[in-house]
């Protein structure tokens, strides 16, 4: 697994690609939290990063499916997963090789980000009340959101040998899981009960609540599940492609 997870680091970053996606994340939330006027904290009068928690989900919704599009499709292409599946290796060992490394470049996006926090503790006026504890939980949020797309991410990319489709299914799907299920619990049909179950099957109702600075046992049991379950989806539609290609 250790060799996998080596490998995925060094084929991201062995191209321009991989540099070019983080700095574009932290330029795209740079501009859109201090440079853009609807969105800019400077704007507001308040010394918080709530900006940077409701608009750092959209842009991994792009961001992280670009990481993850060509992990298994570009073993498919090369014909190096059959060569993977003849090693002594598990097929949970690839999967989590896979997805440990991409969890990296994310964590390695994110982490500059901290910067943010910096400016804002520097910009206010009393640093003593800024609510480190919600700020704390955002990026735990954020970190988890993180995991469930790339997992999703990699499910995505074991069905297919081509990247851009990859990408496509992982966007797609991603935003199904954040906003979709929220979406469909404002029909009226919906409302008096069966509207709050569906807000539950959905990523942004435990981001949120994750988001408030309090780990309740319940969203770390959902992204726990949902991310196993699409590890889960990957290590089957592996075996099932290596399966149909023999």
């Amino acid at each position: 697994m250790l060799a996998i997870f080596k490998k995925e680091i060094n084929q991201f970053f062995s191209s321009i690609t991989g540099y070019v996606a983080i700095i574009l994340f932290l330029l795209a939330n740079g501009l859109l939290l201090f440079v853009f006027p609807d969105t800019s904290l400077l704007d507001t009068g308040y010394a918080n990063l709530d900006p940077l928690f409701d608009l750092a989900p959209l842009i991994y919704l792009l961001l992280i499916p670009a990481i993850t599009m060509r992990s298994f499709a570009d073993e498919f292409k090369t014909g190096t997963m059959e060569l993977l599946s003849t090693k002594p290796l598990s097929w949970w060992q690839i999967v989590m090789g896979k997805f440990l490394g991409s969890m990296l470049v994310v964590a390695i996006s994110l982490l500059p980000t901290v910067v943010y926090y910096v400016a804002i503790r520097q910009l206010s006026t009393n640093p003593q009340q800024l609510d480190n504890g919600g700020i704390l939980g955002s990026y735990t949020g954020l970190f988890l959101l993180g995991a469930a797309f790339t997992a999703i991410g990699l499910w995505s990319s074991s069905l297919t040998s081509n990247a851009m489709i990859a990408f496509l299914i992982a966007v797609f799907t991603s935003f199904i899981f954040y906003n979709g299920f929220d979406a469909l619990s404002k029909i009226p049909g919906f409302s008096g009960g069966a509207d709050y179950y569906l807000q539950m099957a959905g990523i942004k109702f435990h981001y949120t609540s994750v988001s408030r600075g309090v780990l309740d046992s319940r969203d770390i049991v959902y992204f726990v599940s949902l991310i196993s379950l699409m590890l889960y989806l990957t290590k089957l539609s592996l075996q099932r492609k290596l399966w149909q290609n023999s």
